[in-house]
């Protein structure tokens, strides 16, 4: 039904833009994921990313593994984060986007398991439904993919 005054086509103009906007909005790593194990395919946690200033930063909001002890630290890791509750643990620091691109590079990815921080790589994939997440050292690759939360 259209209104008094304003055109159909502005109108119709508004929603294709409006449409396009939250497609947009669902090809960044920005928001909630479950990272699953890739060899059992059980959920292992959900993990929150959060753009501060251009830069992500993403955390382990829940453990999700029945086995796993909610008020486990990080023994193994090496900096600031040793000893810091598992919940709340920054695993995601200083991912910035490639310029013209839809990744995200140039930040770090901590294992918590082992303490080892690795490379980052970010992509969007599946029209921002899941998330690819590469961590490399050197010659070692390992891509994780992650579904994102609705």
């Amino acid at each position: 039904m259209n209104k008094p005054g304003i055109p159909k086509n502005l109108l119709l103009a508004t929603a294709a833009m409006l449409a396009c906007a939250a497609t947009q909005a669902q090809m960044t790593p920005v928001g909630n994921w479950h990272s699953m194990d890739e060899k059992t395919g059980e959920l292992k946690s959900l993990i929150v990313i959060a753009d501060k200033g251009g830069v992500l930063n993403g955390h382990i909001e829940k453990l999700l593994r029945k086995e796993t002890d909610p008020k486990g630290v990080c023994k193994e890791c090496r900096d600031d984060r040793k000893d810091k509750p598992m919940l709340g643990l920054e695993i995601i620091r200083g991912a910035k986007q490639v310029e013209g691109k839809e990744v995200w590079e140039s930040g770090k990815i901590l294992n918590p398991k082992n303490g080892k921080e690795y490379t980052l790589r970010m992509t969007p994939i599946e029209g921002g439904k899941k998330l690819e997440v590469r961590g490399s050292i050197a010659f070692f690759v390992r891509t994780q993919t992650w579904v994102r939360v609705q």
